[in-house]
């Protein structure tokens, strides 16, 4: 159920402590059971003390356990009418194409992780993460952009949105091009490290390159505890979920997501300069357009 609750939490999630995480995710998963409990009963289901709930619940928005439990009833009330059927099943995660599925279920099921996928990415996004990367950017003398196979494709797009907006950035596909490249960078410069796995060597070692160079490291990756973390000023993990087949498509996903939130929070952060770039980038790309169909 993604009720207003449950989007509020995972919206402020990123930001909350491990203890108060773990009241969160008790919350989460037991939303029938939490309407019944008062604050002590909650705090002892979840494995945590009073302190932490009222903490984890100011820190989401709410003025204290009343407005919370107020808010809880009155939305489990109004969804009661469109809650699912006993015994329906939920999305799965990390599909896995098998020998037995129909042709016809795979869009369903494609869709429905996709979308899960993005919740949890959310819910592991830190709004104060964001804010540093978009002011590491908007600092940066240079930006350089590091990633192998697969990656690649949102290296690219990153690219290409930070050249739109104007800023000073480059991407080299070649190992040894990002290497040397690494090495010069300037404690004025930034650099943009993504892996899925945060175990690609190659991407590994540019970032370890760069950070001893001096540069602000980002990093986007799935694991926390990859090795790639090691060498990041900022981490963005987009999930911690592994999967085993399927892998190229929903890295895919979270990744274009958060370089789209990347790109949005930039524009934001300076609108009409932004939007000034951006009109001039289109009227650039008209320019190299056909005026009417039967151009040639």
């Amino acid at each position: 159920m993604q009720n207003g609750i449950v989007k509020q939490i995972v919206a402020g999630y990123g930001d909350l402590r491990r203890s108060e995480q773990k009241a969160a995710d008790y919350i989460m998963n037991h939303m029938r059971e939490t309407e019944e409990l008062s604050i002590d009963r909650l705090a002892a289901a979840a494995g945590v003390s009073q302190p932490t709930v009222l903490r984890m619940l100011r820190a989401l928005g709410f003025s204290g356990y009343k407005d919370f439990r107020r808010r809880l009833v009155s939305e489990l009330a109004l969804t009661e009418s469109g809650a699912e059927p006993d015994g329906a099943a939920e999305p799965m995660y990390g599909y896995t194409l098998r020998r037995q599925d129909a042709l016809e279920e795979i869009p369903g099921y494609m869709a429905a992780t996709a979308s899960k996928m993005m919740e949890e990415t959310l819910k592991n996004f830190s709004v104060k993460t964001y804010k540093k990367v978009i002011a590491a950017l908007r600092q940066a003398k240079m930006i350089d952009i590091y990633s192998v196979e697969n990656s690649g494709v949102m290296a690219q797009d990153l690219l290409a949105k930070l050249l739109y907006l104007g800023f000073p950035c480059r991407y080299f596909s070649d190992y040894y091009y990002q290497r040397i490249s690494a090495a010069n960078l300037t404690p004025e410069d930034v650099a943009v490290g993504i892996s899925y796995s945060g175990e690609s060597k190659d991407t590994v070692d540019v970032i370890r390159t760069a950070r001893k160079a001096g540069a602000t490291t980002v990093v986007i990756t799935n694991f926390k505890d990859s090795l790639i973390s090691r060498y990041a000023d900022i981490l963005i993990c987009t999930s911690q979920e592994q999967f085993i087949y399927g892998n190229a498509i929903f890295s895919r996903m979270t990744q274009l997501l958060i370089v789209d939130m990347i790109y949005m929070g930039l524009i934001a952060s300076d609108y009409e300069t932004y939007v000034k770039r951006l009109d001039k980038g289109e009227r650039m790309v008209r320019e190299r357009a056909y005026s009417s169909a039967g151009d040639k």
